[in-house]
């Protein structure tokens, strides 16, 4: 059979290079990995941004439905940037919208007015023909995003219609075939494609993007565009820390004494398998850091909660392997067989109770908005992490170690004999 020996120093290895990029990044050229102390932290740790938006040349009061369809764009926008801690609140009185953010993880100057640029275009989205009449809206658009051509391989914007926008264009393009349709935002022109053919279908593609960044950018702005009218920010405030950066410091220094003395107590109770199951717990920790550093997601208090939970999850995890692998080497089976029973038998009830938190964090994220989304990321980028570390990790690190024959005693893994 094959040796596994170096496998252990392998997973080392690739761990220390993981947790090194989780603490100071990767800037390497046109890469740039930032690391947790680059993450982006909530309005409760850093603080962050009050604006109120208004109606910009709306000659009457918003309606209800109106300020809830803004909300609802602007919410949807700052879920795709991955800003999870925010406030988006309707003033009916004054016909607003109030909304609260945190900083950028490189901000530097603390400027509110460039900060709520993030936000995206605030203009109103329109399709004109040449004659300047208005053929189709921002809310007749469901969906923009960049592709490629599968024809020509051209880099193309692919626009997705509802259906009143699909029966609108469908007439607008019969009638315009040859001639050109130009979009909008306000009074700014950002685009000016020619009809080639009636589009019948709702879904319609601009083609003759420069690259595929000019291709990115023009289908943000027509997403953005899709306000059901033209908005301005008004009274952009800066928001401070509730708790602070020391309330911070403070939670990751009880996090460092509580991962030491977990670390402690598998290592005295389970000996190698608890040096395994430490290291596996740093790999799944340094996975969740990597997941909320590189995307730059919002890290909040109930992120920090979702944090907490699966790393509890991945000991958990650890200490039903380690016990299953116990049990069988007191009932006289060798060491490779006790921990390959170990495993198998260990597998189901950690599947079972991470499968069902999987399940819950999904529906959080496809359900929830703002910090529950922030709870159901975190918590499900560490019970996926506590898949790859906790049991598959975990099982090559001790299979690999279970080779050198010093490390073969039963003593070392928690048992009192082994078989021959």
């Amino acid at each position: 059979m094959k040796s596994n020996k170096n496998i252990f120093f392998f997973v080392v290895l690739i761990t220390a290079a993981l947790m090194y990029v989780a603490f100071f990044g990767l800037h390497v050229g046109s890469l740039d990995l930032k690391g947790a102390s680059e993450m982006r932290y909530g309005i409760d740790i850093r603080g962050g941004v009050e604006a109120t938006y208004t109606p910009k040349d709306l000659n009457r009061s918003p309606t209800a439905d109106e300020l809830e369809s803004a909300k609802t764009i602007i919410e949807t926008r700052m879920d795709a940037e991955n800003i999870t801690d925010r406030e988006v609140m309707i003033d009916d009185t004054n016909g607003s919208i109030i909304v609260k953010f945190p900083w950028k993880s490189d901000e530097e100057n603390f400027d509110p007015q460039q900060a709520i640029s993030e936000l995206g275009e605030t203009a109103l989205l329109t399709f004109k023909d040449p004659d300047g009449n208005v053929v189709l809206e921002g809310k007749d658009v469901s969906k923009s995003y960049a592709s490629i051509s599968q024809d020509d391989g051209s880099y193309i914007v692919v626009l997705e219609l509802t259906d009143e926008g699909s029966t609108k264009f469908s007439e607008a393009t019969g009638r315009l075939v040859k001639q050109k349709i130009s979009i909008y935002m306000d009074d700014t022109l950002i685009s000016d494609p020619t009809v080639n053919d009636q589009i019948t279908d709702g879904n319609a593609i601009i083609t003759n993007q420069k690259d595929l960044a000019t291709a990115k950018d023009l289908a943000a702005k027509i997403n953005s565009g899709s306000l059901p009218f033209s908005m301005i920010a008004n009274d952009a405030n800066i928001i401070s820390p509730t708790l602070g950066m020391g309330a911070l410091s403070i939670m990751v220094l009880a996090g460092k004494i509580a991962f030491a003395l977990v670390c402690l107590f598998m290592l005295f109770y389970y000996r190698l398998p608890g040096l395994v199951a430490c290291i596996a717990l740093l790999l799944q920790v340094v996975g969740q850091l990597l997941a909320l550093s590189i995307p730059q997601f919002t890290l909040t208090l109930p992120g920090i909660a979702g944090v907490i939970l699966s790393i509890g999850m991945g000991v958990d995890a650890n200490v039903i392997v380690s016990e299953r692998i116990k049990e069988e080497l007191a009932s006289g089976k060798t060491l490779r067989s006790s921990i390959d029973a170990g495993f198998h038998r260990a597998f189901s009830s950690v599947f079972d109770g991470n499968i069902t938190v999987i399940i819950v964090s999904i529906v959080l994220i496809v359900l929830g908005s703002g910090s529950l989304l922030s709870f159901g990321y975190t918590l499900l980028c560490g019970v996926i992490m506590n898949f790859v570390a906790g049991v598959t990790a975990s099982r090559l690190m001790i299979r690999s170690l279970s080779e050198f024959k010093p490390l073969q005693k039963p003593y070392l893994y928690g048992a009192r004999r082994i078989a021959e």
